[in-house]
């Protein structure tokens, strides 16, 4: 069992297959302010490496990520 972050906004992208969890994740950053905590849940086998890229390429801090009972749980804080 994994302890939850405190999440000031979550994405729920159960279902979706790529590239949409990336392109939601990318629209919701923008609906937290800088420092904030944005909570993604994806089903997605590809997400973990995806939202790795995702982190990477925007600059965005992926603070913690795991899988739970087959979903991927992302937490990223909001770096600019």
């Amino acid at each position: 069992m994994t302890v939850q972050m405190e999440a000031d906004k979550v994405l729920d992208c159960t279902g979706l297959l790529c590239p949409i969890p990336v392109i939601k994740t990318s629209q919701a950053i923008k609906e937290v302010e800088v420092g904030e905590i944005l909570h993604m849940i994806a089903t997605d086998p590809g997400a973990p490496p995806d939202m790795e890229a995702w982190s990477r390429q925007t600059g965005h801090e992926l603070v913690d990520n795991t899988e739970e009972d087959g979903k991927y749980l992302f937490w990223f804080k909001r770096t600019r």
